[in-house]
């Protein structure tokens, strides 16, 4: 198999991969970029992007419902989830597309798309969805693989249609009940935001406060803000048994302080953490 040489190989094209392998080519370096789904990373595809185009959703529907308050009177605002799904999902293909022409456009950079793993010293393999595979080296290698929803070890979790940040992206439909595993920034963005869209909302978190990396007051404060909206905030609390009773009723086992209580659901949300994607370069290849 021919092997292609490189001065320099980025394994990622998230928002520090793009900006990166341009910037090496542009100085006459002979870069790769390397990308096993989208360009652009976890940032224009399943985080800042698209959230925040359903923020500005659900932001409009929360203004239409307290608009009264001001005098101003919005009779009947509904909310349709097909199209504040498709306005997403149009806003990232085109953030996504212009990121990938910018990098096709610049000269001594080659995008390559598929799985990257190393196989020998400073040699890596690359993988196509097809199974076609190619050999690169390269002097400088820069892992820019970003991270993946954490999945905790719950019964009865991986028995149930759970949602994580990136699936979550995909409902066209307002859940019922919206039960959210972990009170941070995921936990809490999804929690008022669809709460905003009138789902019921249950945040279960197994610290004394969210946000607990955060300053008590930030904490504090954060609370404060959500209560008012309808937010169901438990604490010391810890989700040990998943059960599903239909196709869209779950019920979860949780112990809060000491007590159990039965919390029933249409979908849950598993927002505990992300971890590094590291895996998959098998970074302890033996050279």
């Amino acid at each position: 198999m021919k092997i292609r040489q490189y001065d320099a190989i980025v394994i990622g094209s998230g928002q520090a991969g793009v900006p990166l392998a341009k910037k090496l080519a542009n100085h006459g370096k002979k870069v790769a970029i390397i990308e096993k789904r989208w360009i652009g990373g976890t940032c224009v595809n399943d985080g800042c992007t698209p959230t925040k185009t359903w923020i500005a959703s659900a932001k409009a529907a929360y203004d239409a419902h307290k608009s009264t308050e001001l005098g101003v009177f919005v009779e009947d605002a509904k909310i349709d989830m097909t199209i504040i799904k498709k306005r997403k999902d149009k806003i990232v293909k085109n953030a996504r597309s212009g990121n990938q022409k910018a990098l096709e456009s610049t000269k001594n950079l080659d995008v390559i798309f598929g799985e990257a793993a190393f196989t020998d010293f400073k040699t890596i393999g690359v993988t196509s969805d097809t199974g076609s595979q190619q050999i690169l080296k390269a002097d400088l290698f820069f892992l820019n693989t970003g991270t993946v929803p954490f999945i905790p070890e719950i019964e009865g979790l991986n028995a149930i249609n759970f949602l994580t940040s990136t699936s979550i992206l995909e409902l066209d439909q307002v859940p019922e009940h919206l039960l959210i595993i972990g009170g941070n920034y995921i936990g809490l963005e999804y929690g008022q935001m669809f709460r905003r869209f009138g789902s019921r909302v249950t945040i279960v978190e197994k610290s004394p406060r969210i946000m607990a990396r955060e300053d008590p007051d930030v904490s504090e404060e954060m609370h404060k803000l959500l209560k008012p909206e309808g937010i169901d905030i438990l604490l010391n609390a810890e989700t040990t048994f998943f059960d599903k009773q239909g196709p869209e009723k779950v019920v979860a086992t949780i112990h809060t302080n000491g007590k159990k209580q039965k919390i029933s659901c249409s979908h849950v949300l598993v927002a505990t953490g992300r971890v590094p994607q590291t895996g998959p370069l098998k970074l302890n290849t033996p050279v």
